[in-house]
């Protein structure tokens, strides 16, 4: 049985999906520091010049976990971002397909990023056809911080006896403990797949809606391409 766990992004890469997709349960983790201009709270669509931010502004004060963020609903940021998209999306062969899920992330207001985040991630999950069962850190029992006890002990509540780890993780993971606790540690190598894409030459490192708007059902198999369950 293989977990992975992750911090909740904002309208993640493919990567992320395929790492969830090739995983027996996904854990979000919302209970670790905020990381300021990371992931976490922005992700990028493809536009006629290139790439564009699209951010979900906060308000927090470090050291905040990821659930005790609030957005920032001060900033119009949910009229930018369904700006940005229509004008760069609505010629997608699969736009309508992916507008309710659009305006269910674009018109409610969002308290917290967490709950902004984790609704956003079940539903692409849900949508693309991943049925990896998610569950949420700070709904389960109170785990260590220190990182590697943390999913040591993440991967033994479920019960299982691997855990899938981000390719970057082999440069701060102690595989030591992992071994001592009899789990089996695995590293994503994700190779981004190439697809059709509006505007000219192939971007890659897109948010998974670039994916889904341009392939719509076909996007879980092109996603799969890079990597994960076949």
């Amino acid at each position: 049985m293989i977990v992975a766990v992750h911090q909740p992004q904002y309208l993640p890469w493919l990567g992320y999906f395929a790492k969830m997709d090739r995983a027996d349960v996904f854990v979000l983790l919302d209970t670790v520091q905020f990381k300021k201009n990371e992931w976490q709270n922005r992700n990028r669509i493809k536009t006629a010049d290139g790439w564009q931010w699209l951010t979900v502004p906060v308000t927090y004060t470090f050291p905040q976990r990821i659930y005790e963020v609030a957005v920032n609903n001060r900033d119009r940021w949910q009229h930018k971002q369904r700006q940005a998209i229509v004008s760069n999306y609505r010629k997608a062969p699969w736009w309508e397909s992916l507008v309710p899920f659009i305006e269910e992330i674009l018109t409610p207001q969002w308290d917290g990023l967490a709950s902004l985040n984790i609704h956003a991630v079940k539903r692409l999950a849900e949508i693309l056809g991943i049925e990896t069962p998610l569950y949420v850190a700070s709904k389960l029992p109170a785990f260590p911080d220190d990182p590697d006890e943390r999913l040591i002990a993440i991967t033994k509540h479920f019960g299982a006896d691997t855990y899938l780890a981000g390719g970057g993780g082999r440069s701060y993971m102690d595989l030591r403990r992992y071994e001592q606790n009899s789990i089996e540690v695995i590293f994503q190598e994700y190779h981004h797949p190439v697809y059709g894409q509006l505007f000219g030459p192939f971007e890659p490192f897109m948010s998974v809606v670039d994916l889904m708007f341009n392939h719509g059902k076909e996007s879980l198999s092109i996603l799969r391409a890079g990597g994960g369950k076949g």
